[in-house]
């Protein structure tokens, strides 16, 4: 009972920071609006008995991701009064097509939506993977994928250094 009250909580506070990150005219204030945000999926994923995806989630998005943007925001401040002014007008209309695009393209998937509805008290065993277990899935099915992403990171890492360098 007191779980499901959790999940509420986190659930409402997780929305009203992603509604945040979206109304706030400042990009700072924005994102720290979805460190807010993240932190609360984190604390969702600790209701649903996930303690190493929260961490994951804390450790990956809210802090390394975050800073990242954080730092390109302070060093390039890419969201100007300036450079806003000038796509502002272009812009309006072009997420308002994408916009209408993307409606009627999601159209038909949910008019044809009719979910599976589950057997009541139904008992499932509880999952027995382990963090030694994904940590093998991981690195022998899915080497090549985090061998990719790593490099991915890397090369991000790198283009930052050498953007601020730029700048200074």
């Amino acid at each position: 009972m007191i779980e499901t009250a959790f999940f509420y909580i986190f659930a409402a506070i997780s929305l009203l920071a992603a509604v945040n990150v979206v109304a706030q005219k400042k990009v700072f204030y924005s994102t720290l609006s979805l460190i807010i945000g993240l932190c609360s999926i984190a604390a969702l994923y600790l209701t649903l008995e996930s303690p190493f995806i929260a961490t994951i989630q804390v450790i990956v998005y809210a802090g390394a991701i975050m800073v990242l943007f954080v730092f390109v925001i302070m060093l390039l401040d890419p969201f100007s009064a300036a450079t806003l002014q000038d796509k502002k007008k272009s812009l309006k209309y072009l997420v308002v097509l994408l916009g209408v695009l993307f409606l009627a393209a999601l159209y038909p998937v949910l008019s044809s939506y009719n979910p599976a509805r589950a057997p009541r008290n139904l008992d499932l065993p509880k999952a027995t993977y382990s963090v030694q277990y994904l940590g093998k899935v991981l690195f022998s099915d899915y080497l090549a994928p985090f061998e990719i992403t790593s490099v991915l990171i890397l090369v991000a890492i790198i283009g930052v250094v050498v953007l601020a360098k730029r700048k200074l």
